[in-house]
């Protein structure tokens, strides 16, 4: 019973100090690509399900891919990979 009070205590403090890191890496941020992605990650964590979407949504998020490339908001594999050096190396 001690066991798992300090395992809890010891999680919470691991959360709070891993808390307190993200937010001071987040304020040194720059790639607004980078935010974005954080963003939609913080957006959308509550919204798994195990049912699937509609086919309205479906096309709905497709169409908005697609306005995304014409639009010319895109990038490499070449460019991604790049950028996720630039972030390794941050």
């Amino acid at each position: 019973m001690i066991y798992l009070v300090l395992y809890k205590t010891t999680i919470v403090m691991d959360l709070k100090a891993d808390l307190k890191w993200i937010h001071q890496e987040l304020d040194n941020v720059k790639d607004p690509t980078f935010i974005e992605a954080i963003k939609n990650m913080l957006k959308y964590r509550k919204k798994v399900s195990t049912e699937r979407i509609s086919i309205e949504q479906y096309n709905k998020e497709i169409d908005a891919s697609i306005a995304q490339i014409e639009s010319g908001k895109t990038h490499t594999h070449q460019e991604m990979g790049d950028r996720i050096k630039q972030w390794a190396n941050q």
